[in-house]
């Protein structure tokens, strides 16, 4: 059973438990490390359920986790752990109050992909198909400083058109419908940085033609890519 790919009517259960194994997923496959980074996902239409500050992603309980409304109003946390929701919490509520389409967020510091935002290289989208098949060009942001007001700024007219979204020398934003599509773009980006790195040092990188671009793009748009 996939906990990740939960549907539409799930349980606040079901969901703290999605949230949980995303946490141990990505902390396992070196996405995430120390306690950085955050997962949420929608609850209602009114409600999000946040992983709490200061504590490993990979060593998450459910009873971890902390319930808010979309004015930043905790609404549930345990009573002898009184967790404190992550300090990226106006990134997470930026993304839910535009794309009432998305349902789960992740912010993470993928190494590869972090490494390309600090030396200032912008993401290679063209190298592998999959990547403009399914989630285009991917933009960066300009530096914000974290847990602050300012990279829920700096991903605001972002977010509108992008699932995926690199933060300047602060790791990634990926969203989706649930939190299984959300860490597949994660992944995505992750493994398209690394496979890049690795060319350069063998020798260089190849983007893929204009011309086959132009198909790519063409299919992406008829939504005809399936792996």
């Amino acid at each position: 059973m996939n906990l990740l790919r939960f549907p539409l009517y799930a349980t606040e259960h079901d969901l703290r438990l999605a949230v949980v194994e995303c946490g141990h997923i990505c902390y396992t496959r070196h996405l995430l490390t120390a306690n950085d980074g955050n997962i949420s996902v929608r609850l209602d239409d009114d409600h999000i359920l946040i992983t709490p500050s200061g504590l490993s992603k990979g060593r998450m309980e459910v009873d971890d986790l902390v319930v808010l409304d979309l004015d930043s109003e905790i609404i549930k946390t345990h009573p002898e752990r009184r967790h404190t929701p992550s300090s990226e919490l106006p990134m997470h509520l930026e993304v839910y109050k535009q794309r009432s389409d998305i349902h789960a967020v992740i912010h993470a510091h993928p190494p590869f992909v972090t490494a390309l935002t600090v030396a200032d290289i912008p993401f290679p989208h063209e190298v592998l198909p999959e990547v403009l098949l399914t989630l285009g060009e991917i933009p960066t942001t300009e530096y914000a400083t974290p847990s602050s007001h300012e990279n829920a700024e700096a991903i605001r007219e972002l977010i509108r058109h992008h699932n995926a979204i690199l933060l300047r020398q602060h790791g990634t934003l990926t969203v989706g419908k649930d939190l299984d599509e959300a860490l597949i773009h994660l992944e995505r980006l992750e493994h398209v940085a690394e496979v890049v790195t690795w060319a350069q040092l063998w020798g260089k990188v190849n983007r893929i033609p204009p011309k086959e671009l132009a198909k790519l793009l063409a299919a992406r748009e008829k939504k005809i890519y399936r792996e």
